[in-house]
């Protein structure tokens, strides 16, 4: 079995193919409905992401994943209770995680483009701090094992 920097690894690959994407539409003037349910569509491929990788690193230490209808952001709180990530970036994930519930239960004909432009301009340093506080964790946890 994959050890939890190989799973890791492959969700980030994921996340930055999403975000290439996400970056070839992102300027485009006039969106379509369909254009901009497409840009909807990689921010909560974006989100999934992230919380795949907070599961995978929870289920290697030990911690079971909240069961619970508010799962996904217990999910959030408990990475940052146990210093996963930064109380900051999990600040940051919970407008990714908002946008994942409406975009899960609303049609996509009411994406507003402003809207989604706010979360598209914060996208990208958002997961590059993620991506630094994931990579330290594991590197600090390697270096213990060691």
């Amino acid at each position: 079995m994959a050890d939890l920097r190989e799973k890791v690894d492959v969700e980030m690959e994921n996340i930055s193919a999403v975000l290439s994407e996400l970056t070839k539409i992102k300027d485009k003037s006039n969106k379509s409905i369909a254009e901009l349910a497409g840009i909807g569509a990689f921010l909560h491929n974006f989100y999934t992401g992230i919380e795949n990788i907070l599961k995978q690193i929870l289920d290697a230490k030990g911690i079971s994943i909240p069961i619970s209808s508010s799962w996904h952001r217990d999910l959030l709180i408990r990475a940052s209770e146990e210093n996963i990530i930064t109380e900051t970036t999990r600040t940051q994930l919970a407008k990714y995680l908002a946008f994942r519930h409406f975009f899960v239960h609303a049609y996509s004909y009411l994406l507003a483009e402003r809207e989604l432009r706010l979360l598209i301009d914060d996208v990208f340093d958002t997961y590059s701090t993620f991506k630094e506080e994931i990579d330290a964790f594991i590197s600090k946890r390697n270096n213990k094992e060691n």
